[in-house]
């Protein structure tokens, strides 16, 4: 299991769009998505992949950081593992 955040998100794009935009980027699809408010300007998601590692991701990862989406320029992090508690 590995988690992706992605900041910078606009505020309206929906979780088909989060989910269709990573799947053109070669991400498999997420099983869960949580929504973080911004204060105000820069809200994100954290993304869980169950059956994907983390490392999976991290060679996914820089082909969608610092990309512009939505007219905003995303921050898109692999987050340390959890220890599953």
């Amino acid at each position: 299991m590995a988690d992706l955040w992605v900041g910078n998100v606009e505020e309206d794009a929906s979780d088909d769009e989060i989910r269709e935009f990573l799947i053109k980027y070669g991400f498999p699809p997420f099983d869960e998505i949580r929504r973080i408010p911004g204060s105000g300007s820069r809200p994100a998601v954290q993304l869980t992949f169950k059956d994907v590692g983390p490392e999976m991701l991290r060679r996914l990862q820089p082909r969608v950081h610092d990309m512009f989406w939505k007219n905003r320029k995303l921050v898109v992090q692999v987050m340390p593992e959890r220890d599953g508690n």
